[in-house]
């Protein structure tokens, strides 16, 4: 647990070693929100399409709410026989004996760590998990708790690192390039004046002019160089957009999801244009769709069981639009910057949408 600092991998961590300790079937680990809800879910035992099948999240209620709004661990031969059970979707899988508790940084409950369906045999009427189970979950859940305030604070200064530097950069972007929009602007002035009565001297301003605008793209190129986030050159592509996803997933009420398969780490050039596209769809589908759910997908596919190419795609069920009409009418929803930015890495992006049936926006590159 003391060896990541993503959230996202302490999380998996600890349910991983938790299931394996007590040698349960099924072991999940919430972290809650201020809501009502999880901003965090993590679960082992379970596979990826029986999840999918599950459906959203679950709220805090029951025998969860238990976990944390209380301090005591509970154990319970038949969980589904609680007073507090209130039931669960039809594809989750059956549960029986449970031993659950909350993980607390001090007063604060920050997280609650739950397992089911103890492998042994069980006495009658009784839970398979016992006082040993229970002394072993809570010396656990106390290393949890260092682990997941370390990374959480580890997240978050990094956060402020990067919007610092961003910060300044900005900053400095603003001052050099309006001087010399400013310089360019009067000298563009200069050369109308000039044009009638002394060409040659306009010739020359409009000379000037080109100069200036070449070097304000130059200094633009350099702040965008500049401006390639931290957490891409430290942690890689699926680990950025997984944090990023996590953020937004919690800061809008559509449910945003991300999964990779395959992908390891791509030249820098590659990796940027990658985040960037993300993104830009996301910030489309969050804005403007009125999407319930957003699916982010990164990965490697095989054609011909030869050429490889690396796949990213972001879909919507929103309002969805009709692409050509957008065209015309001149709005471009970012669709030029992404295209230009799959373009510049030997890449294609297609985009596939309807008024009324969501967005898929694909971005494929070859041989990355």
């Amino acid at each position: 647990m003391s060896r990541h600092l993503e959230v996202h991998d302490v999380l998996k961590t600890i349910v991983a070693s938790a299931r394996e300790l007590l040698d349960a079937e099924y072991a999940a680990l919430g972290v809650p929100d201020d809501h009502g809800g999880f901003a965090q879910f993590v679960v082992d035992g379970v596979s990826e399409e029986q999840w999918r099948a599950i459906g959203p999240l679950p709220r805090q209620h029951g025998i969860l709410a238990a976990m944390l709004h209380g301090t005591e661990t509970e154990r319970l031969a038949d969980v589904t026989k609680d007073p507090r059970f209130g039931g669960w979707p039809a594809a989750h899988p059956d549960m029986s004996d449970f031993l659950g508790l909350p993980i607390r940084d001090g007063d604060e409950v920050i997280g609650a760590l739950f397992l089911a369906n103890k492998r042994c045999p069980k006495p009658e009427g009784g839970c398979g998990f016992d006082a040993a189970d229970e002394d072993l979950l809570t010396i656990l859940a106390q290393h949890a708790a260092i682990a997941l305030t370390n990374a959480r604070l580890y997240e978050r200064s990094r956060e402020l690192t990067i919007a610092e530097e961003r910060s300044r950069l900005a900053h400095e972007l603003h001052d050099a390039v309006s001087q010399k929009l400013f310089s360019l602007r009067l000298t563009a002035q200069a050369a109308t004046a000039l044009v009638d009565r002394d060409p040659a001297r306009a010739k020359e301003e409009l000379h000037q002019v080109a100069a200036l605008a070449a070097e304000a793209a130059d200094e633009l190129r350099a702040a965008v160089v500049e401006l390639r986030p931290a957490a891409l050159d430290e942690d890689g592509l699926v680990a950025t957009l997984r944090t990023q996803i996590q953020v937004m997933d919690r800061a809008h009420s559509a449910h945003v999801v991300f999964d990779s398969c395959g992908v390891r780490a791509l030249p820098a050039a590659q990796e940027e244009a990658f985040l960037r596209v993300a993104q830009e769809a996301l910030h489309n589908a969050l804005r403007h769709s009125g999407a319930a759910r957003v699916d982010v997908v990164l990965e490697k596919v095989v054609r011909d069981s030869r050429a490889e190419a690396v796949r990213l795609s972001v879909s919507d069920d929103g309002s969805g639009f009709e692409p050509a009409g957008v065209r015309r009418a001149g709005r471009h929803l970012g669709l030029v910057s992404m295209r230009d930015r799959a373009s510049g890495i030997g890449g294609r992006l297609t985009v596939e949408s309807a008024p009324g049936k969501g967005t898929t926006i694909t971005m494929e590159v070859p041989g990355a």
